[in-house]
């Protein structure tokens, strides 16, 4: 991904009760037939629309928050901002975290040293690659699963690009996978690429200017929620700068 002028959501300092997203397919209908039959024909590959729903503010944190959320919202300005939200996905995992448990693991090289400048390797609690390069626009790819449970059902992310997997159309060895994804790519993956499956990202707008409106009661802490809308207009730019 090029570098793009985007904001992450705090999700430890503002973290919210639930992050549902859904995916939007396009869809349309001629209309019902004399004996009632409606043909729908899919006309478009969607995009993804969710929220940030019951963000708690907690006493003796809510100053720190409420400056925070005021400097989110003047750096998004409304819709014409863009916001990267971590979207809590359990469905990998054995033993499946709390919302806030998402503490990577960090690990030395097998002589027990860290890097030069201290830090380790990072590595989730699952990993699955992308087995063959997934060109702009595929909506079947081929994945390889390292160390996770399955490839089917589950949800992505690469670049702040979210997918996810439905039922496998074909097995490849004893480790790789094709199966179909929503949406479309949005940009290429190329062979071999760790994706996110602990803690995918997706690259939204606010659903509305007015989302980060904001009330605080005298006497209670305010529980808001944000909607949020994939943010398809930027993918749909790079995939013209890159045509």
């Amino acid at each position: 991904m090029t570098d793009l002028d985007y904001v992450h959501w705090p999700i430890d300092l503002l973290p919210a009760q639930s992050v549902p997203f859904n995916p939007v397919p396009f869809t349309r209908s001629g209309g019902r037939s004399l004996g009632g039959i409606a043909r729908y024909t899919r006309t478009d590959k969607g995009f993804w629309q969710g929220s940030l729903n019951g963000i708690a503010f907690r006493r003796g944190q809510q100053f720190d928050q409420a400056r925070e959320w005021t400097k989110l919202r003047t750096y998004l300005n409304g819709q014409a901002g863009l916001l990267v939200v971590p979207v809590c996905s359990t469905r990998l995992l054995a033993s499946p975290p709390t919302w806030t448990d998402f503490s990577p693991g960090l690990y030395p090289h097998d002589d027990e040293t860290p890097f030069d400048d201290d830090t380790e390797y990072y590595e989730g609690a699952t990993r699955v690659e992308m087995a063959t390069t997934a060109p702009l626009g595929a909506t079947v790819v081929r994945l390889r699963l390292i160390s996770a449970p399955t490839v089917q059902g589950i949800r992505f992310s690469y670049q702040h690009a979210m997918y996810e997997t439905g039922a496998m159309i074909e097995q490849i060895g004893d480790d790789e996978f094709r199966v179909p994804i929503f949406p479309a790519i949005r940009q290429e993956i190329p062979a071999d690429a760790w994706l996110e499956t602990d803690r995918p990202t997706i690259l939204c707008r606010l659903a509305s200017d007015n989302q980060m409106d904001i009330e605080f009661p005298p006497a209670n802490m305010p529980r808001p929620s944000v909607g949020l809308v994939e943010a398809v207009d930027v993918w749909s730019d790079l995939a013209l700068e890159a045509a």
